[in-house]
């Protein structure tokens, strides 16, 4: 049986994802985390401190996944966009508790920018669904391509015993092409290049402030 909510109830559901999103603890992975499986190296104090800034950055990038989603699922006008909207922002979550917890064992935390950065990314997830189904399918698709970049970035960057990192992030990577080349495959239009340049600058500036914070 289909529920039907009202704009108030809508809006304490948002609320409710937005707090889950921000707050350690309050999500739960579908799947076991890629690190579980993966030998724990003796890190140097450098490279544990290199591992939790990048992990950090990475976690910041699943809050602001889930913002997008859920923004774009709130603007969607066809039900079966607005599921496939909700159906991602569900797969995301097992990217968000796995990076949560590698920061846990690198003895470090989430960014303290992260609610700054949902509701940034939550009104640019309302934008693209506003605009349209089509252009919010495509801007998934541009997102998860920057986001592919920005985290083989990171695999380079990571070091090289920190085999837990690594392959959190090798699953991450394959996770978010999929959703890409679903967006894409759904009838997707390529983003013009001034929103695209737009979008890799916001990307530059999150990355560069959780990093520290």
């Amino acid at each position: 049986m289909n529920t039907q909510y009202n704009l108030f109830d809508r809006g304490l559901i948002q609320l409710q994802q937005a707090i889950r999103s921000c707050v350690p603890g309050s999500h739960r992975a579908q799947r076991p985390s890629p690190a579980d499986a993966a030998v724990t190296p003796d890190l140097s104090p450098a490279e544990r401190r290199r591992s939790a800034n990048l992990m950090r950055v990475n976690h910041c990038g699943e809050v602001c996944a889930q913002a997008l989603y859920q923004g774009q699922a709130a603007t969607a006008r066809l039900g079966e966009v607005r599921a496939a909207m909700e159906e991602a922002a569900a797969e995301e979550v097992d990217h968000l508790v796995w990076c949560e917890a590698r920061l846990k064992q690198l003895n470090s935390r989430p960014s303290l920018l992260n609610p700054l950065w949902y509701a940034l990314s939550y009104g640019l997830g309302a934008a693209a669904g506003l605009a349209g189904d089509r252009w919010s399918l495509g801007f998934v698709a541009e997102t998860e391509r920057q986001v592919c970049r920005h985290l083989e970035g990171h695999l380079k960057r990571l070091p090289e015993s920190d085999l837990p990192s690594r392959a959190v992030v090798t699953q991450m990577i394959e996770d978010e092409k999929r959703h890409g080349e679903t967006a894409t495959a759904a009838g997707g239009t390529p983003l013009p290049t001034p929103i695209r340049l737009t979008m890799s600058a916001m990307s530059h500036l999150m990355k560069s402030t959780t990093y520290h914070l």
